[in-house]
């Protein structure tokens, strides 16, 4: 076995689904934001991001949401829309990153809308998941003066592309959906590199907010 190192690395972010988060602007209009610290607990989902994200801001008014999980056919959309944002006032460190304000991201990532059934925003047809929910909780991490925010969001409806379902229709057949990972800001399909990320050529940043949408 090799030795090990005590090093402190830039970022702690080891491998996690990239998830596409549609919630609802000021006027009524669906933002869409891409991040990957997001995790399952039975019908919970916990997503991290960055307090001064247009998503949180829209989820702490209004905490209908859904949930757009991506695989890896999609990495050439989401790329183009990981520089942007649904926010008009962008952060100068943002700004210097390569950030810019883009009203619609479907369009700007060539996705097709399609209205929630629970929730009034419209969910990515694309995505072979969309799951329905509302958060319930946000919770400061890192300290009373931190900008990062931890959700609990509680799903209320699943949808599924049919192909990836078991013949019992409450499996998921883990052999047919293959998500698409992030791992240290760069996108992962299969163990192998899936396509050149935006995020990685601009991005020098802790873990939660590497991925921290928009």
């Amino acid at each position: 076995m090799g030795m090990k190192r005590i090093i402190e690395p830039k970022v702690l972010y080891f491998g996690t689904p990239v998830v596409l988060i549609s919630s609802q602007n000021p006027d009524g209009s669906t933002n869409l934001a891409p991040m990957s610290s997001a995790w399952w607990l039975h019908q919970t989902t916990m997503l991290g991001m960055a307090a001064a994200s247009q998503t949180v801001q829209n989820l702490t008014e209004r905490p209908d949401c859904i949930l757009n999980l991506v695989e890896p056919a999609m990495v050439a959309g989401l790329d183009r829309i990981a520089l942007l944002t649904g926010s008009q006032q962008i952060p100068e460190a943002k700004r210097a990153r390569g950030y810019r304000y883009v009203p619609d991201k479907f369009a700007a990532a060539g996705w097709s809308r399609t209205p929630g059934t629970l929730v009034d925003v419209d969910a990515v047809e694309e995505s072979p998941i969309n799951l329905e929910g509302r958060i319930e909780a946000i919770h400061t991490v890192g300290g009373p003066d931190s900008t990062l925010r931890a959700m609990e969001m509680s799903v209320r409806r699943v949808h599924v592309r049919e192909d990836l379902l078991m013949n019992d229709d409450r499996y998921i057949d883990p052999l047919r959906w293959e998500p698409l990972i992030m791992k240290f800001t760069e996108y992962f399909a299969g163990g192998a590199p899936a396509y050149e990320s935006s995020l990685a050529r601009g991005w020098q940043m802790p873990a939660l907010q590497v991925a921290s949408g928009a």
